[in-house]
């Protein structure tokens, strides 16, 4: 294993629209297993007691540990792992929900080429990322519910 790898890796916990509720950031050479606990705890808090009965964790091969199934049982979730040796394409299952956040979050340059080594620097392009990303699911989401005489037809934001 090349402990010196550079880059950055994040885990994040979205909703089913595929707002991040809860972020973190790490070099790339850190395992995935410890970096789940911060964002299930930053969306257990923001989403608060109206936290639905039974919430599936969608989570990939990396994760796949008795630390992460300790995590989970302690926090009252459900797990779905994919297992390691079985091709990704097989046990995506839903977790291209969190995948599609991640790579609109990967549109913003400055995160996508982040060379910092400053973690404050790299969770503030990070965080702005997230918030770009939930408004424009809020907008998107408006587009649909509301509606009103003058609304745009175009679905392209400006």
């Amino acid at each position: 294993m090349d402990r010196r790898k550079g880059g950055l890796k994040r885990s994040t916990a979205t909703d089913g629209a595929g707002v991040p509720l809860g972020i973190v950031s790490a070099g790339a050479n850190r395992h995935d297993s410890p970096l789940l606990g911060p964002p299930l705890a930053a969306a257990t808090t923001r989403v608060g007691p109206h936290w639905p009965e039974d919430v599936t964790v969608h989570l990939d091969s990396g994760y796949d540990s008795g630390v992460t199934r300790a995590l989970l049982t302690g926090l009252g979730l459900h797990g779905e792992i994919a297992r390691k040796g079985v091709p990704a394409p097989i046990q995506a299952g839903k977790r291209w929900v969190c995948e599609r956040t991640h790579s609109w979050m990967n549109g913003f340059g400055k995160l996508h080429r982040c060379t910092d080594r400053d973690s404050k620097i790299v969770d503030f392009f990070l965080h702005l990322a997230a918030a770009f990303v939930t408004v424009r699911a809020l907008i998107r989401e408006a587009r649909t519910r509301y509606r009103w005489d003058t609304r745009p037809t175009t679905r392209r934001l400006k």
